[in-house]
């Protein structure tokens, strides 16, 4: 039958598509008001769309229905979620079984214990994490504590020496630790030994 003073049908409504009102995807035509995820009813567009067949999803949607199973498939910021779909009355392909869980004892708090360890600083004892961390004598140190046990003065890649697991600068490593005698620390005479 022909199409009689109209456009293309739309993929979703089955209503007449005008051209100023268009959006086509995946060969067939839609309004930019059915432009919908077919799951969660969240609005396209070129970079959000995923098509399957006569479907369209937003990519969340599409990756829940369609994407891989299991351990270890998280994409983006949901990869922990376990977030299946179904109150978006989305049915998940079943393809096998998912991988048995390792036996853990459970506990009831959820802020019980984090899965990974943070490192320790050693000087105040409490945690560093990636944006404080400075690495020195081989131990992680926060920016603040990252000092000369001394003097105090901050340190740096430049100026810094351990030991004994505790950071100094030069000047106070040169001073407690360094030769003594002529020449070295600033003494000018031989200190003579009784």
């Amino acid at each position: 039958m022909p199409n009689w003073g109209g456009g293309a049908k739309c993929g979703a409504c089955e209503k007449t598509v005008y051209h100023a009102e268009e959006i086509q995807c995946n060969g067939r035509s839609f309004h930019k008001t059915c432009f919908l995820c077919m799951g969660c009813r969240k609005a396209l567009d070129s970079t959000t769309v995923a098509a399957h067949e006569s479907e369209i999803y937003c990519k969340t949607c599409y990756g829940r229905k369609y994407g891989p199973k299991g351990i270890g498939f998280g994409q983006g910021a949901g990869c922990l979620s376990t977030d299946t779909g179904d109150h978006l009355g989305l049915n998940l392909q079943q393809g096998s079984p998912k991988p048995a869980r390792p036996s853990t004892p459970t506990n009831p708090s959820k802020f019980a214990k984090k899965i990974v360890d943070v490192d320790k600083c050693p000087r105040c004892g409490k945690s560093v994490y990636a944006a404080e961390k400075i690495m020195g004598g081989g131990k992680p140190w926060h920016k603040t504590c990252f000092r000369c046990a001394i003097c105090g003065k901050s340190l740096e890649s430049t100026n810094v020496t351990d030991k004994d697991g505790e950071l100094y600068c030069k000047v106070c490593y040169a001073k407690n630790f360094g030769p003594k005698g002529i020449g070295f620390g600033g003494l000018t005479q031989v200190e003579k030994k009784e």
